[in-house]
């Protein structure tokens, strides 16, 4: 057995209470230690000589204790101990606080390496509590000392210890990446990788570690997702009969979109060409994505077959039902809708029906997934805004039957590139165009001077019909912040100023069904100006919703921006996006100019991307997904390109890793974690 696989307690110091520590962090064996990487790293790399080590800042400096260290009582439970050190350039005092045993560690005339926060003045400065360790041990001085995530009760002083004591045993470690792609990416050996990630030698071996790490633990990912998509495309799926979609065309009251068309072509394709269909519908807000479910949705119920859509709230799912119903029921197919407030009688027969195949389309939430429903002949799942969902929940929706079509749908455009390493799994319909007609929503940005301006635009608003979003950054106050930027406050503030309003509030805080009964009396107009955090309702039709005012639009990304303002404009009205901010960096105008000028969100995304990087499109982690040690999906893009395409590489050559049996276990830990 090697002594990476050794056991945590074998650590010295290290007992049951303290393995239950590392247990809680993940780390069962010394092996762990090694994937457990910093978080940061302080740098003690340059000693100061103590007239120029700065006041105000973290220093390390060598000193030689020029006295030795006295220790009085201040009162009972503190004491203090204080020495003096000096250096050819001048002299500095250290004080300790309740560690008397000092006096028997800091010994006169021997020089030491100091660590600690310089304090008082150019003349007479003083470290408190400085750590220290005789000169030239360099453990933690002179350095890049790491720094960990922890949990109570565990000292970054024990994680040191198990740590450096990991490193010894790097010899055992196997490196999973061939020769050429680590030559072809100039990557380091494995070994030189985790030693310099832990304590390196100096910046530069800190860059070549975490490059190597970063790019390993993306190529993994990266084979995992190919390898699942070359499953799902393999995969055997229920062998549909293929209906002209011209003929489901004819009950919509609108003519299709040329995209909305490609994207159903693509479904059917998929859905009848015998192998298993696990699509993404990608496209902007009001493209059209729910007519793309609806066809296949018919066409399962034309071949006898059933479907399931799930949405992730119980409003959404019956606006999908209320929608959906009506063209189901003029092609003769039977529609249901499946919520957790469906009343037990009325529940208990719709299952019954659905056991028999009397029901073909079934719409609702996670009450789909639950056990007791049970499909008669199941042959397509749909999922909205999937990212709401957990790849279990997908899944246990997808289990309803053997060798079921599974749809996604996501209303948050992202570059096609981004979206292909994120939806590696599935096929990929983009929805790139919006139907004729749909009024564009005139967006506007301002400084917070125009505030009594927008009150006076809301009280308009309202008094010709509309419905008001006003969007803030924050729930509630906090220190330092300014009151407007509160939902609450903000709330507050606009029933004083427009009191013939009526006026809702929502934010994260409240309970799941409390936010479904603000959502629902805004939906039926009781509500005339709902203000709320970043919360409010994904995919949510309020067609008499017309304006939408972002408080600190700074705070958001474009794409998010984008998505809230897609909250309005879905009615025959003219409609209107404020975007209100009280910076004036540069970069800052440069984004909402952007929002002002472009109306497409792919462009829009793309445009995010080049101004403040991918960090916005993965804000919520993707559930299922694997959470990355050290890799940051919004950092370290190019790492990711390069990764993704060396498993394109090595799957060419070996595409189930028969001849790569570490790095193929290394993939299943990964995904099976992520699963967990």
């Amino acid at each position: 057995m090697s002594h990476l696989t050794d056991d945590i307690r074998t650590l010295r110091g290290v007992g049951e209470k303290k393995a239950q520590l590392f247990h809680k962090l993940g780390l069962f064996t010394l092996g762990d230690c090694l994937e457990h990487f910093p978080r940061e790293y302080e740098d003690r790399s340059r000693f100061y000589p103590i007239a120029q080590a700065p006041v105000g800042e973290n220093c390390c400096i060598l000193a030689t204790v020029a006295q030795p260290p006295s220790t009085r009582l201040i009162r009972k439970g503190l004491s203090i101990t204080k020495l003096r050190a000096f250096d050819e350039s001048g002299q500095i005092d250290l004080v300790y606080f309740n560690q008397p045993y000092l006096s028997s560690q800091l010994r006169q005339g021997e020089e030491y390496a100091f660590f600690g926060k310089i304090e008082g003045t150019l003349l007479k400065k003083q470290l408190t509590n400085p750590q220290f360790e005789p000169a030239g041990r360099g453990m933690i001085t002179g350095r890049l000392l790491p720094v960990y995530r922890l949990t109570g009760g565990l000292s970054r002083t024990l994680m040191l210890q198990a740590t450096s004591q990991a490193i010894q045993y790097t010899d055992e470690l196997t490196e999973s990446l061939d020769e050429e792609i680590r030559q072809q990416y100039d990557l380091c050996h494995i070994r030189y990788a985790y030693e310099n990630i832990h304590y390196p030698v100096h910046r530069e071996a800190l860059e070549e570690a975490r490059k190597r790490v970063i790019f390993e633990e993306f190529f993994q990912f990266a084979c995992g997702l190919q390898l699942m998509g070359q499953q799902n495309i393999t995969a055997q799926g229920i062998g549909l009969t293929w209906y002209p979609p011209e003929e489901f065309y004819q009950v919509l009251p609108f003519s299709p979109t040329g995209a909305q068309r490609r994207a159903v072509h693509e479904a059917f394709a998929d859905m009848t060409g015998g192998k298993r269909m696990s699509r993404l519908v990608q496209g902007d807000v009001g493209s059209g994505k729910t007519m793309v479910a609806a066809a296949c949705l018919w066409l399962a119920a034309k071949n006898g077959m059933q479907g399931a859509l799930m949405a992730p709230t119980e409003l959404l799912a019956r606006q999908h039902y209320e929608s959906l119903q009506p063209l189901m029921e003029q092609c003769g197919i039977s529609c249901a809708l499946l919520t957790g407030s469906t009343p037990k009688k009325q529940r208990e027969t719709m299952l019954e029906k659905l056991g028999q195949g009397e029901i073909s389309v079934l719409i609702g939430t996670h009450a789909l997934i639950e056990n007791n429903v049970v499909f008669c002949r199941p042959a397509l799942t749909i999922t909205d805004e999937q990212h709401r969902f957990g790849v279990q929940q997908r899944q246990l929706l997808w289990d309803k039957g053997a060798d079921t079509h599974s749809l996604v749908m996501s209303a948050t455009p992202i570059p096609r590139t981004l979206a292909l390493m994120l939806y590696g799994d599935l096929q990929v319909s983009v929805l790139d165009e919006l139907p004729p007609g749909r009024k564009r929503v005139e967006t506007y940005a301002v400084p917070p001077s125009y505030r009594p301006r927008l009150d006076a635009f809301i009280q308009k608003q309202v008094q010709e019909g509309g419905q008001v979003y006003i969007v803030c950054p924050l729930i509630e106050t906090e220190e330092g912040e300014d009151e407007r930027q509160s939902a609450v406050a903000y709330a507050k503030a606009l029933e004083q100023r427009v009191p013939q309003v009526s006026i809702g509030l929502m934010h994260g805080k409240l309970k799941s069904r409390e936010k479904e009964q603000v959502m629902e009396d805004f939906v039926q107009g009781k509500i005339q100006v709902l203000v709320s955090t970043t919360v409010i309702e994904v995919g949510v039709n309020v067609p008499r919703a017309s304006l939408m005012i972002v408080e600190d639009a700074d705070r958001f990304g474009l794409s998010q921006l984008h998505q809230l303002r897609g909250r309005v404009g879905r009615g025959d009205r003219q409609s209107y996006c404020v975007l209100v901010s009280a910076s004036k960096s540069a970069k800052t105008q440069e984004r909402l100019r952007v929002m002002t000028q472009c109306h497409d969100g792919f462009r829009i995304a793309e445009a995010d991307l080049k101004l403040r990087g991918p960090g916005d499109f993965f804000g919520d982690r993707q559930h299922g997904l694997p959470e990355f040690k050290i890799a940051d999906l919004s950092q370290d893009v190019s790492l990711l390109q390069n990764a993704q395409q060396a498993a394109q590489q090595v799957l060419r050559q070996d595409p189930d890793l028969s001849s790569h049996p570490l790095l193929l276990e290394k993939v299943k830990q990964l995904f099976h974690r992520a699963r967990q």
